[in-house]
């Protein structure tokens, strides 16, 4: 497999360097000699040259290299194309052996003086040329799936691969939710492909055969039936065509509603926080209307489409052996032309059925092709900018940069929000687009990002990052990085697994997980983006002190930070100052302080009590100080730093006994056993029994008809031996023809019912899921991984849309057509009937034999799946981060191992479905056999027409029992999508008793003797806080980490419910009312600023309840107003999946707005101001001050300085509360608070103000 996907990329390359030469494109050939000099970001010296899209050229998005991709397969996989050939030649040419024995066995009922013997070879020898061609067929079939698993395989790597060595241009035109459905869906499409590629070429052969044959028996009169066929082309063809547009506008609209669910489930909390669901969920249904009206028409085509389909094969034979009998009076249709006749249009159906399919199948996979060529020929990631000796370098948002780093040295980068430090940072790593200039690194990276990028895998595995384990280094760095505490809080120390995003970490936690990771590598150059900003102010001082600083463990090695903190920097060696994406000045903090430029002056403001400070001792402590305990013992370092928790996220208050809650994500279930059949039930009710019923007797309808039309010629051909020797009547041939004509019609007019019917299934299904999981509780979210839910939505929604209808229709009429034919058998030799029962249980034996295995194998497949899928949003997540460690081959490795974990189901399920069919097959032989057997014991009784009708239906049965297997085994996986969406359950957003109007109009908060854990089996958070806070109280929460601060938060919001006790919001108890009524009232400024695709404007206000002056007021007292005006489209500005088009202090603005907007009564600020610098911190500061005079404020702090001011404290410990007055009281007497306090240099509660 591994070097099927190298063949490919290599092939791939040779043409791109082809086509590039022809094109001449000139740009690339200057990189090309730069790059091959120093690629050092790069996993393969050729990588950033493969697949090459050629935008130089016109820049536009429509150019892409076309036209390589299944060329490349194609002569990936030849071996299994070329064998696969072979069988199926084989068997085509047996297929028509059989019509030929068909007629020499009517030839011989009908001749009185034939021997007998003859008439037992004949059987024995149908039923062997059967035998022969179910295991060449079996055989073909098992290659062209090996071949679908691997073309699969091979897609999914690619992509992955691609996704590591994307450019940032690339990776902006298509989402994490369309990368996935590339992954998903059209890989898929790809697989599907490869099982009927070979219909493709078999089709027109089976179809020349059937002619040439045809011909011998009836003459030119099978003209008319060609004609017919011909005829039906065009038809078919415009039908297809239709039916194309509908497709790819719905992909457009399930990419659209793939991308939305992944950004709620994302943002899921805020979304909670703000009651924010039902304009959301409108969205998504708008986008799912649209997507059913498609599906709607789409089934109105597929309704014709089968009615012309069940028609076909009947008006072909109907057009030959009419214009057969009217051409002239001296034909007679007998037994052995009509049958054999028959027989051969049988065998004409399939390949006629196949070929439309086949065809349409093409199509979805050529709209699949074009969406992977584009994504694989995208632009990749050009790092020659990473060149040569010291350079210029210049980014879009950069301009001229000149910098000069010794190795070694500490270097500082300050500035304001927005003013190009990440930007300079990710410029180093090589992930912007450069337009001039160079960068030149000596030496290995190790990267911090600013907002930490965590694993699902354990602490230790995200320490490590694929490193080799050296223990005594691995604790030095624990220790370094104050990680020993957070160990002992957690319940299985660095065993501890962690969640997807690192959802059990606080946001602390994360990030000094993410610096140990960088500490761990042991890199020579570390580029560190603002990692103290999530940190409490004496963690950071710990850190700064023990890794980053002039006496840490990384003091030899080249550092840059990026920080908002300007306690450290008279330790820096440098101090870089950006204003605007331009390096205004930069020197050591001495120099620049002489200067008195921008940097003194930024100093002047925020630095007053530094200088105190720092003439106190070497350490500059700050005002980003928050609370501190006492550095001199280790051992009280007890707290890590919860900052960004986000919620739900804080370490658990005590290390747990046993290790209960070790693991956070449980394995998806994986239902056994059968299908229930309340399933069948719940999925015909959602579409209603009534029309489920009417579609039911449709198809009986249909079979009746089928089995009249087959009786009635029967009848006819029998005339032939009746009017052996007088002229034939003509009523009788005018009856006969019309008569057949008739019944043929009804019979494609039954069938063509009942579609559509999905319809309403499809509606009501995903209506469920969408409000079940919007409306489960948060919980829900910590322990299931996202991969899991947005499979739901993709892989379940899609098989409930399209897979089950088919699978409904196609067991239906495979049904009806086995039970018509064992009837027409029975009917010919009554005998027949006794040898049905053995068979019958038989086949019933396997069936369920297989049917298990099959079904438990297609849910180990799709619970296997999610995992590649999981994955890969993670990799594409920390992207940079990966890259800047150069751990792609490593993720590619790992992309591997899931994938083949995924193909061993796959392929068990394949060699089950063989294993099946071969005996399936034996079977159907075994019935042929016998019709055939008794057809000869029975001999003089019998009429040729109805041995012919006897034996030419069985030689059809092989097929149906076949395709009956297949179709129940399918519709009972697929029905599993069915209970897969019935997974989840809810809590009502609004409740009976509503509030009353205009509630809270105090604020007041009263906690009653409160106690909350976060599951079941994990022990209290809180325990027992029992407290008043009056109305328009401010009132500021402090504790250190897992002390349970951000937990209360989550209490006022419900997030998480009551263990214990109550809270009374002016003498309302929350509880007993709806979660929306109770969210909507209150007001919160988050630590994780998340913002969702779409207008700002709808960021702030999704409900349209505010008018846009309103708007404007919250922008401009959230100092955003300049900001916004300067915009493109103003309000209307686009913001990009998780808001990336922003800084992160701007989306912190932006919450800031969102909550001035709202202006509830009862405010609640969750350290809202980490990452933001001090400047527009104060500003917030000051906005929040003023503006939300008049509301109970609550502020949970790590900077000590922001709650100072606050009417009254509250510390926390350990989920107690430990004390609760004023700041006066509580610096005046011994305590928690005071010794905090000092910690933090604040003495007197006047000094700490800026």
């Amino acid at each position: 497999m591994k070097t099927a996907v190298r063949k490919a990329q290599a092939e791939l390359e040779k043409r791109k360097r082809k086509k590039r030469r022809r094109e001449g494109d000139l740009d690339h050939v200057n990189n090309i000699s730069k790059a091959q000099s120093q690629d050092i970001l790069v996993l393969e010296e050729k990588q950033p040259k493969k697949k090459k899209g050629d935008k130089g050229d016109s820049g536009s998005q429509k150019d892409y290299p076309r036209g390589w991709l299944i060329k490349t397969l194609c002569k990936t996989f030849w071996q299994n194309l070329l064998l696969s050939v072979l069988f199926k030649v084989v068997h085509d040419v047996i297929v028509f052996v059989s019509p030929q024995l068909l007629k020499l066995l009517i030839a011989f009922v009908s001749d009185e003086e034939s021997f007998t013997w003859q008439g037992y070879m004949y059987a024995i020898l149908l039923f062997l040329s059967a035998l022969i061609q179910s295991l060449c067929l079996q055989q073909y079939f098992s290659l062209c799936f090996q071949l679908g698993i691997q073309v699969r395989a091979s897609l999914i790597a690619a992509i992955y691969k691609k996704s590591l060595t994307m450019s940032g241009a690339t990776r902006k035109e298509s989402t994490v939710g369309e990368t996935v459905n590339l992954m998903s869906a059209d890989a898929q499409r790809f697989m599907d492909m490869a099982n009927f590629v070979h219909q493709l070429w078999s089709s027109p052969l089976q179809i020349i055969l059937s002619i040439v044959f045809l011909w011998g028996e009836l003459g030119p009169s099978v003209l008319a039936g060609l004609a017919v066929m011909v005829l039906l082309i065009p038809i078919n063809a415009f039908l297809v065509a239709k039916s194309k547009t509908i497709q790819v506008r719905n992909m457009k609209n399930k990419d659209e509603r793939m991308k939305i669910m992944s950004e709620i489930l994302n943002g899921i909390k805020i979304l909670k926080l703000f009651a924010w669901e039902p304009s959301f969920e409108k969205r998504v249904n708008e986008i799912r209307a649209r997507e059913l009206k498609n599906l709607l028409n789409f089934s109105y085509l597929q309704s014709v489409s089968v009615f012309v389909f069940t028609c076909a094969p009947f008006l072909v034979s109907l057009a030959s052996f009419a214009v057969y009998v009217l051409v002239d009076e001296n034909n007679i249709l007998d037994a052995e032309k009509a049958f054999t006749a028959i027989s051969l249009f049988n065998v004409l159906r399939f390949p006629m059925a196949m070929l439309p399919m086949v065809l349409s199948s093409l199509v979805q996979t050529n709209v699949s092709t074009v969406r992977l060529e584009r994504y694989l020929g995208g632009e990749d990631l050009d790092t020659s900018e990473l060149v040569g000796d010291l350079g210029v370098l210049m980014p879009s948002c950069l301009c001229s940069v000149n910098l000069d780093i010794t190795p070694g040295s500490l270097v500082a980068v300050v500035g304001a929000v927005g003013s190009g430090k990440s930007s300079l940072v990710s410029a180093m790593l090589g992930e912007m687009e450069h337009i001039k200039g160079h960068i030149n690194i000596q030496g290995s990276l190790a990267y911090v990002p600013q907002q930490a990028w965590i694993q699902n895998a354990t602490l230790k595995d995200n320490i490590l990052f694929g490193s080799e384990l050296d223990e005594t280094r691995y604790q030095q760095v624990i220790k370094a990085c104050a990680l020993l505490p957070d160990l002992e809080l957690l319940p299985a120390g660095d065993q501890t697994e962690i969640g997807e995003k690192g959802i059990n970490l606080s946001g602390g936690q994360k990030q000094r997980v993410s610096l140990a990771r960088a500490v761990y590598s042991n890199a020579d150059i570390y580029v560190l983006d603002d990692p103290l900003s999530a940190v409490d102010a004496h963690v950071g001082k710990y850190l700064f002190k023990h890794v980053l600083g002039p006496k840490g463990l990384l003091k030899n090695k080249t550092r840059i930070l990026v920080t908002h903190s300007i306690s450290f920097l008279p330790q820096v060696d440098n101090i870089v100052v950006m204003v605007a994406g331009a390096v205004t000045e930069q020197g050591s903090y001495g120099t620049l302080l002489a200067n008195r430029g921008a940097f003194a002056q930024f100093l002047n403001l925020y630095g007053r009590q530094e200088k105190d400070a720092s003439e106190k001792n070497t350490t500059g402590t700050g005002n980003k100080m928050g609370l501190c305990v006492c550095l001199g013992d280790m051992k009280n370092l007890a707290l890590s730093g919860s900052d960004a928790n986000g919620g739900s996220h804080e370490p658990y208050p005590e290390p747990l006994k046993n290790v209960k809650g070790q693991k956070l994500i449980e394995k998806e279930a994986v239902e056994t056993g059968k299908v229930k059949f309340s399933m069948y039930l719940r999925y015909l009710r959602a579409v209603g029994l009534w029309y489920s019923f009417w579609v039911a007797m449709g198809y009986v309808g249909q079979y009746v008809a089928f089995v009249g039309t087959n009786l009635w010629l029967s009848a006819w051909t029998d005339d032939a031996q009746r009017y052996l020797n007088e002229t034939y009547p003509l009523e009788q041939r005018d009856l006969r023809i019309g008569v057949f004509g008739a019944l043929g019609v009804s019979q494609g007019e039954c069938g063509s019912t009942g579609v559509g019917h999905s319809y309403w299934a499809s509606r009501v299904m995903h209506q469920q899921l969408l409000s079940n999981i919007l409306r489960v509780p948060m919980s829900f979210y910590d322990t299931t991984p996202t991969g899991r839910i947005v499979n739901r939505f993709a892989k379940d929604i899609f098989t409930i849309d399209e897979t089950i209808p088919m699978s409904f229709r196609s067991w239906l009429s495979c049904l009806m057509g086995i039970i018509s034919t064992l009837l027409m058998i029975t009917l010919a030799t009554p005998f027949f009937a006794l040898i049905i029962i053995p068979l019958g249980i038989f086949y019933y034996f396997v069936l369920r034999f297989y049917v298990s295995t099959s079904r438990q194998l297609r849910r180990l497949d799709s619970v296997t799946r999610s995992p590649i899928y999981s994955h890969f949003g993670e990799t594409v997540s920390g992207l940079s981060v990966i890259r800047a460690y150069g751990h792609q081959a490593r993720f590619l490795k790992q992309n591997e191992i899931t994938m083949d974990i995924n193909q061993k189901s796959v392929y068990s399920w394949i060699i089950s479905n063989r294993w099946l069919a071969i005996r399936l097959e034996f079977v159907g032989s075994l019935v042929v056999f016998f019709s055939a057997l008794l057809a000869v014991i029975s001999k003089g009784t019998l009429e040729g027409g109805i041995v012919g009708l006897s034996v030419s239906s069985a030689l059809n049965v092989t097929q149906t029992l076949n395709w009956l297997v297949r179709t129940s085994s399918e519709l009972e996986t697929n029905i599993v999508a069915v209970e897969r969406v019935h997974e989840y359950t809810k809590a009502p957003w609004v409740t009976e008793k509503r509030p009353p109007r205009g509630w809270p109009s105090k604020g007041e908060i009263r906690f009653v003797d409160y106690k909350v854990r976060y599951r079941p089996e994990l022990e209290l958070v809180l325990q027992g806080i029992t407290c008043n806070i009056g109305s328009t109280e401010k009132v500021g929460v402090v504790g250190r980490t897992g002390a349970g601060k951000s937990s209360l938060t989550n209490c006022l919001f419900r997030v998480l419910e009551a263990a214990g006790g109550m809270i009374l919001i002016d003498e309302v108890d929350i509880t007993t009312i709806g979660l929306h009524d109770l969210r909507r009232n209150l007001t919160i400024i988050p630590q994780d600023p998340v913002l969702f695709t779409g207008t700002l404007r709808m960021n702030l206000d999704p409900f349209d309840q505010y008018t846009d002056e309103e708007v404007w007021k919250a922008l401009e007292l959230a100092h955003l107003k300049t900001f916004v005006q300067d915009l493109p489209g103003r309000l209307l500005y686009v913001v990009s999946e998780g808001g990336e088009n922003l800084s992160v202090g701007q989306r912190q603005l932006v919450c800031l707005a969102r909550a001035l907007l709202r202006k509830a009564k009862i405010l609640i600020l969750d350290e809202a101001t980490a990452a933001v610098d001090l400047e527009t911190d104060h500003l917030i500061q000051t906005t929040i001050r003023s503006e939300f005079a008049d509301c109970t404020v609550l502020t949970i702090a790590h900077r000590l300085h922001t709650i100072m001011d606050s009417d009254r404290v509250m510390v926390l410990q350990a989920g107690r509360i430990v004390e609760f007055d004023s700041p006066e009281e509580l610096l005046r007497k011994p305590g928690v608070f005071s010794m905090m306090a000092k910690d933090a240099g604040i003495t007197n509660t006047e000094t700490t103000t800026l």
